[in-house]
């Protein structure tokens, strides 16, 4: 289904048949689709048998192959760029929440996000700078984005859970101690786990992190 003609992507759930309790926003990374973190629905679905499970595909095509979808364009890694990439996916995505919470008629503490890369740069950006508090936010192999501005833009302190690779190859894996520590000076409840022998990428152990992570949160 198509939220207020936005994105559009896989979508799976619920198990249980009956209606929507809960939703869970899966975001892929850059150059990859919807596809791509729908596969961690199922698992999901034996603690959710009452959620859905969409994974949109990014607003943009990807500039730098010929397929694959991103939240912001990564031509140009200057911080100036890449704030402005992200601001613009945060106003993509604020729009789709809104749309998909009031098709279900659901608040949103009903509602987590899940990031993998990009996606959790995205959906980190965009969770605490909503109006209303969303339930948490677990995120793989990603990154905080913000300037000295953040402290008067946070509106709402989700929980936040961040799972990274030790070996990551793509985003630096320091990089999550420096998000854990802006979001702890922001308050934001947060919670970190580093895996070792883990490149850029989601194995069973971090994985069952966050999974617990969203039972603790999502209501």
């Amino acid at each position: 289904m198509t939220y207020n003609m936005i994105l559009d992507g896989p979508e799976m759930g619920p198990k249980s048949e009956g209606a929507v309790k809960q939703i869970i926003l899966l975001l892929h990374g850059v150059g990859a689709d919807g596809d791509d973190l729908i596969s961690l629905a199922p698992p999901l679905m034996e603690d959710f048998p009452d959620a859905l499970f969409v994974a949109p595909n990014a607003p943009e095509k990807y500039d730098m192959a010929p397929m694959g979808y991103q939240w912001f364009s990564l031509n140009d890694l200057s911080p100036l760029a890449l704030l402005t990439g992200v601001k613009k996916a945060r106003k993509v995505l604020d729009e789709y929440l809104d749309g998909l919470l009031r098709t279900y008629s659901l608040s949103p503490q009903n509602l987590a996000i899940v990031g993998f890369s990009q996606g959790t740069m995205a959906g980190l950006y965009t969770a605490v700078r909503r109006e209303k508090q969303i339930a948490c936010l677990a995120g793989f192999s990603g990154l905080l984005l913000g300037d000295e501005n953040m402290p008067n833009e946070v509106r709402t302190r989700p929980p936040v859970c961040l799972v990274h690779g030790k070996m990551d190859e793509v985003v630096p894996s320091h990089l999550m101690g420096v998000a854990e520590k802006a979001l702890q000076e922001l308050d934001v409840p947060v919670e970190t786990h580093m895996r070792p022998n883990v490149g850029h990428g989601i194995d069973p152990e971090g994985f069952q992190f966050a999974r617990t992570f969203l039972k603790q949160h999502l209501v």
